[in-house]
């Protein structure tokens, strides 16, 4: 799953001993998310050698859990070393949308985020990212044949930046024509804000939406819920937005999370606008997850409402995340961490 075209060919015919052709053939199958078997043109002694050799899909989807509240779906993955991690499918009127992982846990540490309380297990690798989405558009057209998905947010378990290579190629491997032919544009890449790997990205030359992690108004409240912000000062964070932008074309989009008493006050909301003016971007405001290991809640919907309100009066481009699973523990690292604990017993 995670070799390019030209790899491959190259494994086909050296490691195989394979005519060219074969590795279209593969391709092929891989792209419809099917198994060593399913690839019913190859001849059996051919499907027993390759699958002594490699696995088509890292992936699969140990569980399932369907939302009563809409249309979401969250999958629990298990990896080939016993490793979980998760995803969540979202239904739009633009298509499905399908929230993918790309470590298994993080080592970020942002307060108000499942995924960091046990840390970086390890990064996930090219094909484990790509195999996320093959299984579920295998999953999803055992219901509806023309259903795939259509867009892609990095925004599951993990620092996608912090897997920078495994993730630029997972990135070249779903655009490429002849694999799941995925657009750049319909791709957002959530950062916490490394800050010199964003002026890496930015020289990839890839059209992928940037979504920075900002959760703040000013580096004191930063620091507080965001052990990077230690690291980068803000004005270095949106000095690399800036550059993101002029280099792309595209807007960067500010996903903050409101949290009651820390940073959802109007007088935040007014701070935020100064700083983010004149820039190409939108927020997206997201009334917090609440992590019971953490403390933190969401504020009332009336805070949340003057804060929206407040920016859009400041000119700035804002709307609320729309609330999504919420019966399916919609939010990253909640069904893993709860499947572990069923697990061990705790």
């Amino acid at each position: 799953m995670g070799l390019t075209v030209e790899e491959l060919e190259r494994f086909v015919t050296g490691e195989l001993g394979q005519p060219r052709y074969r590795a279209g053939q593969i391709a092929d199958w891989l792209n419809r998310g099917a198994d060593i078997e399913g690839m019913t043109n190859l001849s059996a002694p051919l499907r027993a050698k390759l699958s002594e050799l490699a696995v088509a899909n890292p992936v699969r989807i140990l569980d399932s859990f369907k939302s009563k509240i809409d249309d979401t779906e969250k999958f629990l993955y298990a990896l080939p070393d016993s490793n979980l991690i998760e995803g969540v499918l979202m239904r739009y009127h633009h298509g499905d949308t399908l929230c993918v992982s790309t470590q298994v846990g993080c080592r970020m540490g942002c307060a108000f985020c499942a995924s960091t309380l046990e840390g970086r297990v390890r990064n996930l690798t090219p094909g484990e990212i790509l195999g996320q989405v093959a299984a579920a558009n295998r999953h999803i057209r055992g219901d509806d044949p023309e259903r795939r998905v259509h867009n892609i947010v990095l925004m599951g378990s993990g620092e996608p930046l912090d897997n920078y290579d495994n993730v630029v190629k997972f990135l070249r491997l779903v655009n490429d024509p002849k694999g799941l032919n995925i657009s750049l544009r319909n791709i957002s890449l959530s950062t916490c804000g490394l800050v010199r790997r964003m002026y890496d990205f930015a020289a990839e030359g890839l059209p992928v939406t940037l979504s920075l992690s900002l959760h703040a108004p000013n580096d004191e409240i930063r620091r507080k819920i965001m052990p990077v912000a230690n690291a980068y000062r803000y004005e270095e964070v949106l000095a690399a937005c800036k550059h993101y932008i002029e280099k792309t074309g595209r807007r960067v989009i500010f996903e903050y999370a409101l949290i009651k008493d820390l940073n959802s006050d109007v007088r935040h909301a007014e701070e935020l606008a100064r700083r983010l003016r004149g820039m190409r971007c939108h927020v997206n405001l997201i009334p917090l997850n609440d992590v019971k290991e953490r403390h933190l809640a969401a504020p009332d919907r009336r805070t949340v409402d003057a804060f929206l309100k407040r920016l859009e009066l400041k000119h700035i481009s804002a709307t609320v995340r729309r609330e999504m699973g919420a019966d399916i523990e919609g939010a990253c690292g909640q069904l893993r961490r709860s499947y572990l604990k069923d697990e061990s017993g705790e």
